[in-house]
């Protein structure tokens, strides 16, 4: 296959120019009053599908939002790689925490990214990730290079848990029938340093609710004789954990993967520096679970994290209150071996346990999924494995991600195909933060890289 450098080059500033459009509508799934614009995301995606040259494009209609798909088929006799991206993202708050409006991109140089980096949310997850793989799709047709088969599914309600996305892989699996599955919705460590995600931990998600009196009560006449679940909840979420940062619930490690001391070692082998990691976050120390290294713990092992909390009077200025109620939200990221639902319930069943006498506890489970995992001698790892070497000039590591992509075990279940997950942006790239961004040369080498693996896959494949 010949280099995309010199095409990628021509149409740079169009390129970009198509992206930040994108990126100026904000589709934001978990909140309804911006449904026109998530509809509005979906027709854009379709337009751009049918231009970078697919011979069908649909948007499908789902109970939520819908689900752009498109195809363009040579020959039936080929490979069929079946793209996966979502076009919704997280909301933008806090927005005074923005150096620039989330939804208003501008290009900005740093220290990581001294080409520039465009500065938007959705910039790196995943308008940008997904949108290489359609300025891909374009560079192989404009130029007669597709060497295979492509499908896309493009969805819009990844950022809230993909609640109608079974439903319509259940029911059109003809229709996305593939030979392996293609998802841009990690990083690599560090442009000069690719890797390839190899696993992905799973995700339960779940809301809880302390009730305590039937109204918000006078502090002075009723603290001390009432409880306030406010304490209470912040009591309970304290003893989630024990001295050494490991999670109390009852059976929570009992299906954890134990990985072998060589597994572990050939992790260790990643590049990777505490002291800048710790400057980069502006903390003094890391912090986690007792006998593991800072990336083990985001990678290898559950943890248990609050994501939200909040009850009684947080306006300007004091109002001496008991509230009625405390909220939180909790995720829970989950290993391979650990099923999201018996931890849903593990936990519903330990919180409500421990709630004391004088409130009432409710637990409202959100979203949740499987834990992945990539075999590295997969005919897709070896076909990406050698793009990535074609591209950057090196052997791409292999690396688990702390991250979850609940519908990737989903896939496999159901379309029985594995899944590649290539990367471009980096960890220092904020998503899901204020001041979001993504690398212009990422970005680009992206749309270099990915029609390697076309190439790569296809001949490997014969």
């Amino acid at each position: 296959m010949k280099s995309a450098k010199s095409y990628i080059e021509k149409n740079k500033n169009r390129f970009l120019d198509e992206l930040i459009e994108l990126l100026k509508i904000p589709s934001i799934s978990a909140d309804s009053a911006y449904k026109k614009d998530m509809l509005k995301t979906a027709e854009a995606v379709k337009k751009q599908l049918e231009k970078a040259g697919c011979d069908t494009v649909e948007i499908c209609e789902t109970p939520g939002y819908p689900i752009v798909y498109g195809e363009k088929m040579i020959d039936k006799k080929l490979p069929t790689i079946l793209v996966y991206g979502h076009y919704d993202v997280q909301p933008p708050d806090p927005l005074d925490l923005w150096e620039s409006p989330p939804f208003e991109p501008v290009i900005k140089k740093t220290k990581l990214h001294p080409e520039g980096a465009i500065f938007a949310r959705g910039s790196c997850d995943d308008k940008g990730q997904m949108y290489m793989h359609v300025k891909a799709l374009e560079y192989m047709t404009k130029t007669d290079q597709l060497p295979c088969n492509v499908k896309f599914m493009i969805e819009g309600e990844e950022e809230v848990g993909s609640k109608n996305l079974a439903g319509f892989v259940a029911k059109n699996k003809k229709k996305l029938a593939n030979d392996v599955i293609l998802i841009s919705d990690t990083g690599m460590i560090a442009n000069d340093t690719p890797s390839i995600t190899t696993g992905l931990r799973g995700l339960s998600y779940v809301e809880v609710e302390v009730t305590g009196p039937n109204r918000d009560l006078h502090s002075g006449l009723y603290g001390g004789a009432v409880a306030n679940p406010i304490n209470v909840l912040a009591k309970m979420i304290a003893s989630l954990h024990d001295k050494n940062n490991h999670i109390t619930i009852p059976g929570f490690y009992d299906e954890v993967e134990k990985l072998s001391k060589k597994e572990r070692e050939k992790m260790a082998e990643a590049p990777f520096n505490l002291k800048d990691y710790e400057k980069a976050l502006d903390i003094d120390a890391v912090y986690g679970e007792k006998g593991y290294s800072t990336n083990e713990r985001n990678s290898i092992r559950p943890t248990l994290d609050v994501n939200g909390i909040w009850g009684g009077y947080i306006g300007e200025g004091a109002k001496t209150v008991i509230a009625g109620k405390a909220f939180a939200k909790i995720s829970m990221r989950l290993v391979p071996n650990q099923d999201w639902k018996k931890i849903t319930e593990l936990f519903k069943n330990h919180f409500e346990s421990i709630a004391p006498k004088g409130v009432r506890v409710k637990v409202t489970p959100h979203h949740g999924g499987q834990a992945y995992v990539t075999p590295i001698d997969s005919l897709g790892y070896k076909a990406a494995e050698k793009a990535y070497e074609e591209t950057f000039g090196k052997m791409p590591i292999p690396q688990r991600s702390g991250g979850s992509i609940p519908i990737v075990a989903l896939f496999e279940k159901e379309l029985k195909s594995k899944t590649i997950l290539m990367g471009f942006g980096l960890d220092s790239d904020a998503i899901h933060s204020p001041n979001e961004h993504f690398g212009i040369w990422n970005y680009l080498k992206g749309i270099e890289t990915i029609p390697q693996f076309y190439h790569f896959f296809t001949e490997m494949s014969k």
